[in-house]
């Protein structure tokens, strides 16, 4: 049963996300051709404004996939359509476990698709030297790989989204347990859960940091850390991050569990 609910709200996601995608890629391909014409004012005023244009389809597709994720959530659970979702037999588990894959799986695929986009729009040996040239002192400093930076930083962008994406889900929760506004109050109270979420984050490194002199060092200083030092901060962050996820996870399952009041 889990398979067929993923599955229609796959559908539904990536139904919109889909225009966004295939915008997005297309105006990218634009963007290629219009500024690789050389000796040509109009073609590359042009290329500019395609390239713009590229720019706020990768955002859209940032904040539809957020949008369309909450909006299918409170639909399906407190709209119109719950009294049909709560009709069926299938229990409040396997619900939630749907819109929590679906939200991995979407997030993952915007990721991939925006990175499909800057490789389209903006490859060429002069862009890769210059972000070379740009996070070259950061990985001789700790003496690591280029390729390595970026991998980290898109993992750590990736988990702070999913974080985002699943305290709008509390919020959501919370704030239909109330009797009026509850928009209102899901905005609230989803942004108090982000909030919450961040300071446990920091909290936790804080803790670890009672025990590796190195960790506390980023508290108190601004001196660059070792390669090793670095390592095992990336690694406890995805750790924190991750276990961050699992609480809010069970938290909302708790929450949701205990009853849903529908419109």
């Amino acid at each position: 049963m889990l398979k067929k609910i993923l599955k229609y709200d796959l559908e539904n996601i990536f139904k919109l996300l889909i225009i966004f995608y295939s915008l997005s890629l297309f105006f990218a391909l634009l963007t290629r051709i219009l500024l690789d014409i050389e000796n040509s004012f109009i073609m590359n005023i042009i290329g500019q404004i395609s390239s713009g244009v590229t720019i706020s389809m990768i955002f859209n597709i940032l904040i539809n996939n957020l949008m369309r994720l909450w909006v299918r959530f409170k639909n399906n659970f407190y709209g119109d359509e719950s009294y049909l979702t709560h009709t069926l037999p299938i229990s409040k588990n396997t619900l939630y476990l749907s819109k929590f894959l679906t939200s991995i799986i979407t997030l993952f695929t915007s990721i991939f698709i925006i990175g499909l986009t800057l490789f389209i729009a903006y490859y060429s040996k002069e862009n890769i030297k210059f972000l070379k040239d740009l996070l070259l002192p950061v990985a001789n400093i700790y003496d690591t790989s280029i390729m390595k930076i970026i991998v980290a930083f898109l993992f750590i962008f990736f988990l702070e989204f999913a974080n985002l994406l699943q305290s709008g889900f509390t919020g959501i929760i919370l704030g239909h347990k109330k009797n009026n506004n509850k928009l209102g109050y899901s905005v609230l109270f989803g942004f108090i859960t982000y909030i919450l979420t961040q300071i446990f984050v920091l909290i936790s490194m804080f803790f670890m940091g009672i025990f590796n002199k190195d960790i506390m060092n980023l508290f108190f200083t601004n001196q660059i850390i070792n390669i090793d030092i670095l390592k095992t901060i990336i690694y406890i962050a995805i750790l924190i991050y991750t276990i961050t996820l699992l609480v809010c996870y069970f938290i909302n399952l708790k929450l949701f569990n205990k009853g849903v009041n529908v419109d």
